[in-house]
């Protein structure tokens, strides 16, 4: 019997009774990281690495049930043996490892290969099922090395300081948002919007080291922001906010802006391709890693990466999802 199934809920472990990552109330949903659309309300209880917990609490409140664990420990449940491996997504994110009578099947949810300085790194873990994801599941997705993305930025952000402008960078509140505060900290001062602020305070209320930031109240100074750099989430970058701004260049980080693809930015002044997920060489090699009989591809360029993954020899199928892009605008349209 396999160890998972794909139902209008989610991916559900029958042995164990519960689900990774439902999109529709379960009675127990084991989370593989708090972006909104990979962990929703309504369930009856939520089970998530320890820093994956702050996330959820800020998000759909501080009275959830959350249990957490550590990456590597076992839990059984149900007799189906469950533990948490890093995904290197963003902080707290994880691989679900479970086993029931010698078979193993791994769900990574998003992940990615390189070592980005905060996550915990991914590890690939072997099993004999894997679901993948494959969000930039083309060959022409491949990355520079993260050092030299955050190289340009500076350099566009000390243009920008040069001309008396304010640089205003869009990232997501979770993941992006953290690794370029930790990437730009220096002589100039870092605001972030609310969102951001937030989920910051569970970091480190968790242990997490981040470096020092200024919340953006309504109360500060549009001149005092020209001094420094600005983060704000992806939701405020056509608003009337961003327009108030003094000679504002914005710059977005996504993955995406490796083609420059998403009509959406096309009114941006700069594009890095920082992505928190792993490009075509990342993904194939995070899957043979695992040794994997068997591969379940979802969201992403489903059709295409699992095609090429059969004709060089790893079974794969393609699974339709729930999961969309990296998640957040459900959330911070409500924050903002």
């Amino acid at each position: 019997m396999a160890l998972i199934s794909f139902t209008n809920k989610g991916i559900f472990c029958k042995q164990g009774g519960f689900y990774i990552d439902p999109w529709q109330p379960v009675d127990l949903a084991v989370t593989t990281h708090g972006h909104a659309d990979h962990v929703k309300s309504g369930n009856k209880a939520y089970l998530c690495h320890e820093l994956t917990k702050p996330v959820l609490l800020q998000r759909l409140g501080a009275d959830l049930p959350v249990q957490t664990l550590p990456y590597y420990k076992e839990i059984t449940i149900n007799g189906v043996k469950l533990s948490l491996f890093p995904a290197g997504h963003v902080i707290g994110s994880s691989q679900i490892r479970l086993e029931y009578k010698g078979e193993i099947c791994v769900i990574s949810g998003d992940y990615k290969v390189e070592y980005d300085g905060i996550s915990t790194a991914f590890e690939p873990v072997k099993c004999h099922t894997f679901v993948s994801e494959s969000t930039f599941g083309l060959p022409i997705y491949k990355w520079q090395p993260q050092e030299e993305v955050f190289g340009k930025i500076r350099n566009w952000v000390s243009d920008n300081h040069e001309q008396l402008k304010t640089s205003v960078l869009i990232a997501y509140s979770l993941g992006k948002a953290q690794r370029l505060i930790k990437n730009l900290a220096g002589d100039q001062n870092i605001y972030v919007h609310q969102s951001i602020a937030n989920l910051n305070e569970g970091f480190i209320s968790a242990g997490v080291d981040l470096p020092k930031t200024i919340r953006i109240t309504p109360d500060l100074k549009k001149e005092e922001l020209q001094k420094g750099i600005v983060i704000v989430p992806p939701a405020l970058a056509d608003g009337k906010w961003m327009k108030s701004l003094m000679s504002a260049s914005t710059g977005i980080c996504s993955g995406w802006m490796q083609v420059r693809a998403g009509r959406r930015w096309q009114s941006a002044d700069a594009g890095f391709a920082l992505s928190d997920h792993a490009d075509w060489p990342g993904l194939l090699s995070a899957i043979k890693a695992t040794e994997a009989e068997k591969v379940f591809v979802t969201h992403g360029f489903v059709s295409t990466f699992s095609r090429y993954l059969n004709e060089i020899g790893i079974e794969a199928e393609e699974v339709t999802t729930r999961y969309g892009n990296e998640g957040e605008e459900e959330e911070i349209l409500k924050e903002a």
